[in-house]
């Protein structure tokens, strides 16, 4: 019955390392040429390693033969030393040759996995970014590429010229003396039983370790991003508290990974001490019996030791081998992650954009709970559309619908009688202009960030000038050309303004703007919605703002609640009805009293 229970309580052994060397495996197919050819050098300098210390017997013999017997062989002693000199050249540039092209090899591969992986970013629905954090995104693409593209060059060259070594050092040993050959392979047999319980073990700490670095990342990530709030906050205890808990977890899995394959180096080197002595003993028993075998004994030393030496390497190179492995296993989960559909069979067109859109019965939820029950608009080309409505109330969800970004689970979206569904996402993004409450520049030159991805002919002082920034530009050293940087001077709400700036170039026929002036003071927000009300002239603009005010003049205002349009109308209209828009209105006044 005991024995029942515990074959119920055996865990299934982890094979996602193997797997993963498998894919790995499959993605390296096109340098399996160049790979060959890498290992066949390592093979052949190998070899003439071991050929090399095969002629050592003979230098051994002649210097026996000319101190002790008096016979004259300098200059076959001197005939050996050189053609044992030009194997070991040939063995160094040979060597060489093995490590350029598996460099070539490991860092092709590298750059490739990197190439997919960003590739595979642009591909996934902003719903996994919603449920993974960044940092451990960030680690899967960078730290675990990094760990396969630095142990796979060590790995595989390393192990197969280290079992070349290994099986052609047996071989010779056995060709030379069986019997002492024989008491170096039993004496290693151990080594391999601790080698094998010890790799058994390991696998899932260096699993376990490279998803914990993931999260310690995203932690990082996450409160590095948020550095002044957690300060304002007073959060250092409670940030601190968790970055302990995360790096305790780090080190644990970190330790215990190390430990056991740590236990490799010294169990490899006892085995190999003890291998030695053991043919130290045999052969000097025999050397004492017969003289002549002075010269096998000696050369039989350099074999062991290089047999018992690449025990050694073929740790590491195991212990490698798992790293890679785990890394491997990360890397190629993200690459299996569920991808956005594919829209190559989308043909429709839309000519002659007007800006006119509806909103048919639309219907969605994250999970089952629809966020969005049942929405319907009519928004008229030109519209100044302004969206409001309490946190939650599904404001930001909408956008990434008409973005398509999400997908509606009922109903449709349509751009001048258009279904969004019938267009790609590149269609729809064409034609929107965007300014995210989180501002998003990159490092580059302030033209470089307002012309991002465009090459349109504008008079950049023009559109500065409109939302209030130009003054500002022109007081930089550089103007336009200023590098944008951790030490470039400029506030978040100066940020925002670069964005709207950025919006106004690109002079989409759709615009939306999403809490745009959550970050400018009272005086800038005039500036900006001055520039607004130009920009929007004969635009269809959606506007998201918790301050009511900055929408009075938008010509229709969608009061939404839990999912749903509960009121619709102008400002004034709203407030007279005395409803849900002007309890929001006059709620904002009274906090701001």
């Amino acid at each position: 019955m005991a024995e029942e229970e515990k074959v119920k309580e055996k865990k299934p052994k982890d094979k996602s390392a193997r797997k993963a060397w498998g894919k790995l495996l499959r993605f390296a197919r096109p340098w399996y040429l160049a790979t060959m050819i890498a290992l066949l050098f390592a093979v052949a300098a190998s070899m003439l390693r071991l050929f090399s210390v095969s002629m050592v017997e003979n230098m051994v013999d002649y210097i026996i033969a000319w101190v002790h017997l008096g016979i004259n062989s300098h200059d076959s002693v001197v005939d050996v030393g050189i053609r044992i000199t030009i194997i070991i050249c040939v063995m160094f540039v040979v060597s060489y040759i093995a490590a350029l092209i598996m460099a070539q090899v490991t860092q092709g591969v590298a750059r490739a996995l990197r190439r997919r992986l960003s590739k595979k970013i642009n591909k996934l629905p902003l719903a996994y970014f919603d449920k993974n954090q960044t940092g451990d995104v960030l680690s899967r693409i960078t730290n675990d590429s990094t760990t396969i593209s630095q142990t796979l060059d060590y790995s595989i060259v390393t192990l197969m010229a280290a079992l070349t070594l290994f099986i052609g050092s047996a071989v010779f040993m056995f060709v030379t003396n069986w019997l002492m050959a024989a008491v170096a392979v039993g004496s290693t047999l151990i080594g391999f039983i601790f080698m094998a319980a010890i790799m058994s073990r390991t696998q899932k700490f260096f699993k376990r370790q490279q998803d914990e670095l993931g999260d310690m990342n995203g932690h990082i990530e996450e409160y590095y991003g948020g550095h002044t709030v957690m300060k304002v906050s007073n959060a250092k205890g409670q940030v601190g508290e968790k970055f302990d808990e995360l790096n305790k977890k780090l080190y644990t899995s970190g330790w215990k990974s190390q430990f056991y394959s740590g236990l490799m180096m010294p169990i490899m080197g006892f085995i190999s001490q003890l291998s030695f002595v053991a043919i130290c003993v045999v052969g000097g028993v025999m050397a004492l019996n017969d003289p002549s075998m002075f010269a096998v004994v000696a050369v039989f030393m350099i074999y062991v030791r290089i047999f018992t030496n690449q025990l050694w390497d073929i740790a590491e190179a195991l212990q490698n081998m798992q790293m890679t492995g785990a890394a491997a296993a990360r890397v190629f989960d993200f690459l299996g992650e569920e991808e956005l559909e594919n829209e190559s069979e989308l043909t429709a067109q839309i000519e002659n954009l007007q800006g006119h859109v509806v909103f048919s019965g639309v219907k969605f939820g994250y999970g089952d709970e629809l966020v969005i029950k049942n929405f319907s608009a009519d928004i008229k080309a030109g519209s100044k559309v302004a969206i409001v409505g309490p946190t939650g109330a599904g404001k930001t969800t909408l956008v990434n619908l008409l973005m398509k970004f999400y997908k509606v689970n009922e109903g449709e979206i349509l751009i001048d009688g258009v279904s969004i569904n019938d267009l790609t996402r590149e269609q729809v993004a064409e034609v929107f202009g965007m300014v995210l409450q989180d501002t998003w520049l990159f490092e580059g030159t302030i033209r470089e960030n307002l012309m991002y991805n465009m090459e349109a002919d504008v008079d950049l002082d023009e559109i500065t000038e409109a939302v209030g920034i130009n003054h500002f530009i022109k007081t930089l050293p550089n103007g336009y050309d200023t590098v944008l940087d951790e030490k470039a001077s400029v506030s978040d709400g100066q940020r925002q303004l670069l964005t709207i700036a950025r919006a106004m170039i690109k002079n989409s026929p759709l615009l939306i703007l999403d809490e745009a002036t959550s970050s400018v003071d009272t005086r800038t927000e005039v500036l900006i919605q001055d520039a607004m009300d130009k920009l929007t002239e004969n635009h269809t603009s959606f506007i998201i703002a918790h301050r009511l005010s900055t929408i009075k003049n938008a010509d229709i205002i969608l009061v939404m609640n839990h999912g749903d349009i509960v009121e619709s109308g102008k400002h004034d209209e709203l407030l007279k009805k005395g409803g849900f828009y002007a309890d929001l209105y006059n709620s904002q006044w009274t906090e701001a009293a």
